[in-house]
Formats: C-alpha cells, sequence, structure tokens
C-alpha cells in the first residue's frame, strides 16, 4: 500500500493500492492494482485487473488479463491489452489497442489501431490505422478521423450542426477512410469510401463512393465527389 509520494525500483505484489503519487522504475506486476492518484511505471505493467482513477503513465506495454478501467489520463509508449476495456477522460497510446472484449471510450482517444469484439466511442478519436470489431458504434463530440473501420456492424454520428454553430465554425469535421462491414449507418460524418450490402445515410452524411446498396438517405446526406472538399481534419472553415 502506497500512500503519499512513493517510489520503487519494481512492484511485484498480489495487492497493490496507491493514494497519492508513486513513480515505479522497472516493471509493475501485481494481481489486482487500485489506485487513486498518479501512477508512473517506466517498465511494463501487468496485472489480473487494474481500476485507475487520475493518472496512469505507462512506459512498456500494459497487459490486463480481465479488466483495465483509467477514469482521467492514460499515456502509454507501447501497446495496451486487457479483457476489457474502459477509459473515460484522455488515453494517449503510441501502441496497438486490443481487447479481448469489448471496448468503451468517453473522452479522447490517439493510438495507432484498436481491435475488439465490441467498439463504443462518445467523445473524439485519432485512429489512423485499423479499427476492427463485431460492432463499432460512436457518438462523435469533436474532431476525429479513422483509418479503416471493419466490422459487421457500424453506427458512426457526429455533431449535427445547428445554424448557430455554422455561423461561428464550430461543428466538428469527422472524417473516415474506408468502412467494411454487413450494415452500415452514418450521420454528420463524411466517408471517403464505404463498401456495404445494406447502408443508411442519414443528416449531413456524405459518402465519396459506395459499393452497396443505400436503403435509407436523409435529403442532407451526399453521394459522391463534393463540389467543395470538406474541412481537412483538425481544420475548419
Amino acid at each position: 500500500m502506497d500512500e503519499g509520494v512513493v517510489r520503487h525500483d519494481s512492484v511485484h505484489a498480489e495487492r497493490w493500492t496507491v493514494g497519492g503519487t508513486t513513480k515505479v522504475l522497472a516493471e509493475a506486476d501485481a494481481g489486482a492494482v487500485e489506485a487513486r492518484g498518479t501512477v508512473v511505471i517506466g517498465g511494463a505493467l501487468s496485472a489480473d485487473a487494474c481500476r485507475v482513477v487520475g493518472a496512469l503513465d505507462v512506459g512498456g506495454a500494459i497487459d490486463v488479463r480481465s479488466a483495465l478501467f483509467v477514469d482521467g489520463a492514460l499515456r502509454t509508449r507501447s501497446t495496451v491489452h486487457g479483457g476489457e476495456l474502459e477509459f473515460r477522460g484522455s488515453a494517449r497510446c503510441a501502441g496497438d489497442v486490443r481487447a479481448d472484449g469489448a471496448f468503451t471510450l468517453r473522452g479522447s482517444l490517439t493510438a495507432p489501431n484498436l481491435r475488439a469484439t465490441k467498439v463504443t466511442l462518445h467523445g473524439s478519436a485519432d485512429l489512423p490505422g485499423a479499427v476492427e470489431a463485431q460492432e463499432v458504434g460512436a457518438q462523435f463530440l469533436h474532431d476525429s478521423h479513422l483509418g479503416q473501420v471493419r466490422a459487421k456492424s457500424v453506427r458512426l454520428r457526429g455533431k449535427v450542426a445547428t445554424i448557430v454553430d455554422k455561423a461561428f465554425f464550430r461543428h466538428a469535421a469527422v472524417t473516415i477512410e474506408r468502412i467494411e462491414a454487413d450494415s452500415v449507418e452514418l450521420e454528420a460524418v463524411h466517408a471517403v469510401f464505404v463498401r456495404a450490402p445494406e447502408i443508411v445515410l442519414g443528416r449531413e452524411a456524405s459518402v465519396g463512393e459506395v459499393e452497396g446498396t443505400i436503403v435509407r438517405r436523409h435529403p442532407t446526406s451526399h453521394v459522391g465527389p463534393e463540389s467543395k472538399s470538406p474541412p481537412p481534419y483538425g481544420l475548419r472553415r
């Protein structure tokens, strides 16, 4: 049990509880990790279960066999793996993120690739590689960019801009390079290419190229080359 400001060369424990600020120079291996405060680990983190409310900064890989929950700030310079992953706040991962079960985000995520059985995003994401899952659902509130999305079911919604939002350039720009799925539903996002047997285009959805059948389409949606290109990711016009 760590209270206050603590420093370790390494940690090996059945149960590791942190209340304050703890820095570990090398690796940490524990059955269960429960932390409130700031945990900085220079090497890898391995645990059966891990729950952090505050900040978790890991230099090596993170491997949690059951559930990893972070409410606050997560930063890792390697890969993240868990049975189930739930991030609230800001997560910046230099390596791939993989969950054997569900992945849930409420906040912002930056990572090269994301793989899970079910992906639920609420906030913003910068995932230039691939997002792979059986089911992918997202509600984007801020500028976001996804490379490839591959799943059976895909439902992606951006924030539909009001007249005031457009007047003050406050609408979010959401771009997905490529989507391949059995069913796709889009709203207020721009997809460069979509391949699916069933496609639903909601309000202000735009698709550059389609391979499949559009079964329902909102009058404000757009298919084909844009006469005016959408704003680049991260920029507003």
